[in-house]
């Protein structure tokens, strides 16, 4: 099997997996942080946001490590672009472009709901499903089971809505 981008031989799961646990282990035993990104999202908008709620202790007291955190995401990524022959953006989505057949706006405003919709599940849950799925549920907790189960459960609702019904497939 072959990436999309250029063509690359992916990593082994157990690889990524392995490397997946290694910083979950790391952040737990190492710095007893949890592993999570939606509330490095957070800490990004309490750089520019003056709310009460981009305010609490909570939030701030953390901050600096995971703004390193996002940063390195940010940086791998780019890096792995940049090694692996380079990357461009594509306006190209597939079967949505062949059945629906919006312009390049429209498309922008589908992701951005989509988006919202994302946004005010990882809320609603207390969390993204990196940190409920790899780092709560490790820690064997109710709440993260749950929430992976609901994270599941709409996506294979809503794959199967627009494949079966919008799409037709």
């Amino acid at each position: 099997m072959h990436l999309i981008l250029n063509d690359l031989t992916p990593i082994h799961w157990a690889v990524a997996g392995g490397a997946i646990a290694a910083v979950t282990l790391s952040l737990m035993f190492l710095a007893n942080r949890r592993l999570g990104i939606s509330t490095g999202f957070e800490d990004v908008c309490s750089l520019v946001l003056d709310a009460p709620y981009f305010r609490r202790e909570s939030l701030l007291g953390d901050r600096p490590w995971r703004l390193q955190l996002l940063a390195g995401l940010v940086l791998g990524g780019l890096l792995s672009a940049l090694l692996g022959g380079g990357w461009e953006p594509a306006w190209d989505l597939g079967m949505f472009d062949e059945v629906i057949g919006w312009g390049a706006g429209a498309k922008v405003v589908w992701m951005f709901i989509g988006g919202l919709f994302i946004g005010f599940g990882t809320r609603l849950a207390g969390g993204c499903t990196s940190g409920h799925g790899i780092f709560g549920i490790s820690n064997l907790e109710l709440p993260s089971f749950v929430s992976t189960a609901s994270f599941m459960l709409a996506g294979i609702v809503t794959t199967n809505l627009v494949y079966r019904v919008i799409f037709q497939a």
